[in-house]
C-alpha cells in the first residue's frame, strides 16, 4: 500500500503545482479547453495515463472543462501515486 503524504509534502507540491488545489484528502484541477470535443481527447489521453498508472482519478466534463480529482483510497489520503499521475495529466492537458 503507498504511504500517505504528510500536510507539508503535500503544501510544498502545492505551491509548485499551482493549477490544482487541496480539497480534503483530495486534489483537484480544472482544465478549460476550445471545444467539447478538445476535452473528450483529453479524456481519453487521461484514461491511458491512469490505466499505465493503475490509479484512476474521479473526472466530470462539462462541455469545455475537465475537472479531475485524485486520491489514494486504500491509503485513506494522498500519496505519490496521486502526485506522479498530477504531473502526468499537466503535461497531457498542455497538448492540443
Amino acid at each position: 500500500m503507498a504511504r500517505k503524504l504528510n500536510d507539508e509534502s503535500i503544501a510544498d507540491w502545492l505551491e509548485r503545482h499551482p493549477e490544482w488545489s487541496r480539497e480534503g484528502d483530495m486534489i483537484r484541477k480544472t482544465v478549460t479547453f476550445p471545444t467539447f470535443r478538445d476535452s473528450i481527447v483529453f479524456v481519453n489521453r487521461l484514461a491511458t495515463l491512469a490505466d499505465d498508472a493503475e490509479h484512476h482519478p474521479d473526472i466530470d466534463i462539462r462541455y469545455d472543462k475537465v475537472t479531475v480529482g485524485l486520491t489514494t483510497h486504500d491509503a485513506g489520503g494522498l500519496t505519490e501515486k496521486d502526485t506522479k499521475l498530477a504531473a502526468k495529466i499537466d503535461h497531457a492537458s498542455r497538448i492540443r
